[in-house]
């Protein structure tokens, strides 16, 4: 039995090790944060191949934050055993992860983790997993997501989803993946393009705009079941698709009464209702976390710029909210609603900027070319765009203080229309 329980820990290691090296879309850090947190992450008691794997992308995931150094711990630590706390003084650590993983009578596994603070030599929490051989990676990203909480105050983020748009050779593939690229599976695949996904606030949905029709047409495709129905196809374009803080509701951009402007329908397709009017293009919504506002692109002052409707009062006049430059798109509020993620022209260059909201101070995250759809991660930590480089379109993240910076990439393929999750709880 015992041999069995090895052979069935070491299958599950391989198998998530295989995921990590065979995934389409890697990571790349370039990239770190001021006064990183020096953490031990050691390796936890059991069977060997399935504690050092899933130690490993404990790691991966903190170091990949940007804001965590992290430091040997010289050997396993259980979850119930007393840490070396003078040996990792030593080693320099302010903290340390120990664990331990064993077999139940069903044959799954149990994870327990315990979190410490090494100069105080007190425990700071500890959780336990149940969890198969196959969860072996998601739960690593749930005790990643645990340590990074209990060390910044703030929720982590490794345990969500993002999608994006794989254009190959005469073929599109909208694309779900983990938070670090494993793990990836083609929601919808395409000879024709698609364009703008956007997660439900549940992260059970997504809505997107594909051409398949030969036209572009709103679906809400639901991922558990793999079903999906029309959200938008009216006469003309059906475009930028963006969900209500609800999830009731999708912001879109259609074209039936003439020129691009913003409605609203219901996320089954029905109650279609305009909410602003403009003798110019309006485009690219996003609802404010709160409901209240909706932000979007308009060109209706003569260049593109960013402005805002209050939901309350569809129809009535909107508000401008970019003034320094002329042309700035592609607005996405922040989950706290206290900042303002978008794309700005900065000498002849597209680059991802980022205005705080109280001040109109704007800070320009990225030193690329042609940045375009910014996503927010759901702690607002960091911000997933697209950008090209080499010709070539990738995907990277930077931190909203702009130091920490990631590529992502996909080997002979553009990665296109970036769009990051919410939290899983």
């Amino acid at each position: 039995m015992r041999l069995h329980r090895l052979f069935l820990g070491c299958a599950a290691a391989l198998a998530l090790c295989s995921a990590s090296s065979h995934a389409q879309l890697t990571v790349e850090i370039t990239g770190a944060g001021a006064n990183r947190l020096p953490v031990a992450i050691a390796d936890f008691r059991g069977e060997r191949f399935v504690t050092q794997a899933l130690a490993s992308v404990v790691r991966a995931d903190l170091e990949r934050s940007g804001l965590f150094r992290l430091i040997d711990a010289a050997g396993p630590l259980a979850d119930n055993a007393t840490p070396p706390f003078d040996d990792l003084k030593e080693r320099g650590a302010d903290a340390v992860a120990g664990g331990s993983v064993s077999t139940v009578a069903d044959g799954r596994y149990e994870t327990r983790v315990r979190l410490s603070d090494v100069p105080k030599q007190a425990a700071l929490g500890s959780a336990a997993y149940l969890h198969t051989g196959a969860q072996l990676r998601a739960t690593a990203h749930r005790i990643a997501d645990f340590i990074y909480e209990k060390l910044t105050g703030e929720p982590g983020v490794f345990s969500t989803r993002i999608a994006y748009v794989v254009k190959s050779t005469g073929r599109y593939e909208l694309k779900i993946a983990d938070a670090d690229g494993n793990n990836d599976q083609a929601a919808l695949a395409s000879r024709e393009p698609i364009i703008s996904p956007a997660w439900s606030p549940d992260g059970g949905k997504l809505a997107y705009v594909s051409f398949e029709a030969k036209k572009p047409v709103v679906y809400v495709h639901d991922l558990a079941s793999g079903r999906r129905h029309v959200a938008a196809n009216f006469k003309g374009s059906n475009s930028a698709p963006a969900w209500s803080p609800t999830g009731k509701q999708l912001a879109v951009v259609l074209s039936k009464d003439g020129s691009s402007q913003l409605y609203v329908v219901n996320a089954d397709g029905s109650g279609v209702t305009r909410i602003a009017s403009s003798s110019g293009i309006d485009t690219e919504p996003r609802w404010s976390p709160d409901g209240q506002f909706i932000y979007f692109t308009s060109d209706r002052g003569g260049s593109p710029q960013i402005y805002r409707i209050a939901t309350s009062s569809a129809g009535a006049g909107a508000e401008r909210v970019t003034f320094e430059g002329s042309y700035n798109v592609t607005p996405r509020p922040s989950p706290d609603g206290k900042s303002l993620a978008f794309i700005a022209r900065n000498g002849g260059r597209f680059q991802l900027a980022l205005m705080d909201l109280a001040t109109k101070q704007t800070q320009i995250l990225t030193d690329s070319a042609k940045d375009e759809s910014p996503s927010f991660a759901p702690n607002g930590r960091m911000i997933l765009y697209a950008t090209e480089i080499g010709g070539r379109g990738v995907l990277a993240a930077v931190s909203s203080d702009g130091r920490v910076k990631q590529k992502l990439s996909v080997q002979a393929a553009d990665v296109r229309e970036p769009a990051w999750g919410p939290l899983v709880r």
